[in-house]
């Protein structure tokens, strides 16, 4: 069992055959500990790529992708949900669909801080359905950048995301696959 699935069963709270809450220690409280954990073997896992940018979604992936960013030594920019009357008026844009919050949203990231050729790596807190990369895939492809690979800290197995970014070729590593919840159990897929 690595360090995130001990985490889990530790502190996460299964609700219904979906959802899994972590909010105590990822994404409302933030156990910066344990980031810094994940920052290290995201490290491990793309040291063979070069590295410009790391990319996330707001809100839940920028502190991930923040504490990895210090191992890569590179900037981190986040796509963002909202408009805003600071954000630039050139923008890369995709639509992005939220399973968990039911609606659509457009994600933007500022031409300015994206550019042509810069190898970017995205790192989110959850791999469900795919939906958040697929959005940040097209806006690096947008961009002319490459997208040289996705660090998730939990996926869920159970649903269709990494088979759609498997069929796309994607360097794709999670640091805990949950195969499946039940009764307020979690089982993990061997990594």
């Amino acid at each position: 069992m690595n360090f995130v699935e001990k985490k889990i069963l530790e502190e996460g709270r299964v609700e219904g055959e979906d959802i899994l809450k972590v909010d105590s220690f990822l994404n409302h409280q933030i156990d910066v500990e344990f980031l810094n954990e994940i920052g290290k073997r995201f490290k491990e896992l793309f040291k063979d790529q070069k590295v410009d940018k790391i990319l996330t979604v707001e809100a839940s992936g920028i502190a991930i992708a923040c504490i990895c960013a210090q191992y890569f030594n590179v900037p981190v920019v986040f796509a963002k949900k909202m408009d805003s009357k600071n954000l630039d008026k050139e923008t890369y844009e995709s639509e992005v669909y939220s399973f968990t919050k039911a609606k659509h949203y457009t994600i933007k990231i500022s031409k300015r801080y994206l550019g042509r050729g810069e190898n970017v790596l995205f790192i989110d807190d959850f791999l469900a359905n795919g939906r958040a990369a697929l959005g940040i895939k097209n806006i690096v492809d947008q961009a002319g950048a490459n997208l040289v690979g996705i660090g998730i800290v939990i996926e869920k197995g159970f649903q269709e995301g990494r088979a759609i970014l498997d069929d796309l070729g994607i360097n794709l590593h999670s640091l805990a696959i949950i195969e499946k919840m039940e009764k307020g159990k979690i089982s993990f897929k061997s990594l």
